[in-house]
Parts: C-alpha cells; sequence; structure tokens
C-alpha cells in the first residue's frame, strides 16, 4: 500500500511539473506544503527543539520522494524542526532555504516570486493549514493533530484555476 501511495504521489507531482513545461501552462505555479517532521519532546519547556531520530528519517524520506520533481524554492520558517526537515529536500535539490515568516503568509511578494514554480514550504501544525488556506482563497483545512506529520498539500495555480489536493505520506 506504501508503495501506491508513493507511486501515486510521485505521478501527481510529476504531472504537475510536465506541465509547467509546456507552452501553454508557463505559468502554472506548484507549492508543496508540510509540516515539519517529528520533533523532539522530552524538554516541554524547549520552544526550539530539534528532530527526533524517525523525524529525520521522515524527512529523508520526504526528500527521496521529491527526487524526481523540479524544484524551485525550498521554504521554511526559522526553527530548527523546519529547518531540520527541508534541510534534506533542499540539498538534493541543490538549492539553498528561504527562511519565510509565518505571520506573514502568501504576500504579494512571495506570490511573484514563485509564479510559475515549484516550491516546497516547510511549516507547522497551525501555520501550513493556514498557508494552505491563504493560497486556495478559502477556509478549508484547519490545524493538524499534533501527532501527525504525514500530510502533504499540494496545490496547483494555472491562471485563475486553483487545485488542491492533501496526502498522507507515512
Amino acid at each position: 500500500m506504501k508503495s501506491i501511495l508513493l507511486s501515486l504521489f510521485i505521478g501527481i507531482i510529476s504531472f504537475s511539473c510536465v506541465g509547467q513545461e509546456t507552452t501553454e501552462n508557463q505559468n502554472t505555479t506548484t507549492y508543496i506544503l508540510v509540516r515539519h517532521s517529528e520533533k523532539d519532546l522530552s524538554d516541554a519547556s524547549n520552544r526550539n527543539p530539534n528532530l527526533t531520530e524517525e523525524g529525520k528519517k521522515r524527512s529523508e524520506n520526504l526528500a527521496s520522494i521529491l527526487t524526481d520533481i523540479q524544484v524551485d524554492y525550498v521554504f521554511s520558517t526559522n526553527y530548527k524542526r523546519t529547518i531540520q526537515t527541508a534541510t534534506p529536500i533542499a540539498k538534493v535539490k541543490n538549492l539553498e532555504i528561504t527562511p519565510y515568516d509565518p505571520r506573514n503568509l502568501y504576500s504579494k511578494e512571495f506570490q511573484e516570486q514563485t509564479k510559475g514554480k515549484t516550491a516546497i514550504i516547510v511549516g507547522h501544525s497551525n501555520t501550513t493549514p493556514t498557508f494552505v488556506n491563504k493560497i486556495i482563497g478559502k477556509k478549508k483545512y484547519s490545524d493538524i493533530n499534533e501527532k501527525d506529520y504525514s500530510k502533504v498539500f499540494i496545490i496547483k495555480i494555472t491562471g485563475n484555476v486553483i487545485t488542491d489536493m492533501v496526502l498522507n505520506i507515512n
């Protein structure tokens, strides 16, 4: 089942990227948004924990899933857990991680910078669905359960048409 979901995920993303290469769809923008991987909860007072070993493995797996996908940007909030989640992806894609402010989501500047590109955006259980809702223009997704690290949101924008989906990658 896992391999079927993985194949489906790669196929969906590949389809999105192939569409970007055609003249007709040159302005297709693709956003792939994920919550950071599993964080270390051993110290409840630590507001900026590292990833656990399981989280590091999940991040490496996500990078491996995205290997054949054209990615132009990797964005992350400025926290250890999000940067550590984004790092394997950035490394595979030979890209720098671009920080973003989760209090200023989907600004005009961000929209212009990413237009016609594919961007990976790593956030948090509350900021990732909020970011998705900003992009799609409606409140469709609620905060992610604190124990859920599996959600991958994919948004495609071509002209005025916005499509969105959420996958669970375990």
